[in-house]
């Protein structure tokens, strides 16, 4: 998480304690990319466009996530459908796409733009070995296809989260024109509230639009057999498109 404070520290420590893979979001990662890469370590960046796509191969990444607005946390303005070809025509190292993927149709199509993986973050919130609070799963379980929102474009730091008290209050003071200092004030420790207290009014209850597809919270063992199953059939299904 690049936007940290305490990233600088972070990095050092990646070095120090032997890290053999690290994978970057929020901001880009080049100037930790020289010494992570003269320690052997694999170097993964999100990415949200195609300039920092290319921007992460020349100085050394190994791979990158191409990931779209629908995903959950800090986003881009691009859709996955759109950002993940574009990226894949842009770089020759891996393309991983992210965002709105939660099933086995969402990997199967990601394949289909060139990707070569899938990074999925809210369908694994709702496993039973995630360590977020129950709370958190229980919210998320119930939302809908509408129910995320985007805060913080005019700051420049657009995160999308399920909507709550804290959200409604966030863009009414935004669109009020309320100053950085203070919008800021709502979200501070927002993410511990909801993944450790279990707050999912006043803490920020990170989510992608994928959010109305996750109806259970199986083991990651039952998912990933889904998930590949799924893939398969969808493949199958369709196989009639590469037919003469």
């Amino acid at each position: 998480m690049l936007m940290s404070p305490s990233a600088d520290e972070v990095a050092k420590i990646v070095v120090e304690e032997g890290i053999k893979v690290v994978t970057t979001g929020a901001g880009s990662p080049e100037k930790y990319m020289e010494a992570w890469k003269a320690a052997g370590v694999k170097v993964i960046p999100v990415v949200a466009s195609v300039a920092l796509a290319r921007r992460m191969e020349r100085c050394g990444a190994d791979a990158v996530v191409a990931e779209g607005t629908e995903s959950g946390g800090h986003i881009g303005e691009t859709t996955t459908m759109a950002l993940v070809p574009q990226v894949v025509d842009a770089v020759k190292i891996p393309v991983i796409a992210a965002g709105g993927i939660a099933d086995g149709r969402g990997i199967a199509a990601a394949f289909m733009l060139g990707a070569e993986a899938v990074q999925m973050g809210t369908r694994f919130v709702a496993t039973e070995e995630c360590h977020v609070h129950e709370n958190y799963k229980q919210f998320l379980l119930k939302a809908r296809d509408i129910d995320t929102r985007v805060t913080g474009r005019t700051t420049g730091h657009p995160v999308r989260t399920l909507r709550n008290p804290m959200t409604k209050e966030y863009l009414e003071k935004e669109a009020a024109g309320a100053s950085f200092e203070e919008l800021e004030m709502l979200t501070l420790g927002g993410l511990r509230k909801a993944v450790v207290d279990g707050d999912v009014k006043t803490g920020s209850v990170m989510s992608g639009q994928i959010a109305g597809m996750v109806k259970d919270v199986p083991t990651c063992k039952e998912l990933m057999a889904r998930l590949i199953r799924e893939t398969k059939e969808t493949v199958k299904k369709n196989s009639f498109l590469v037919e003469e």
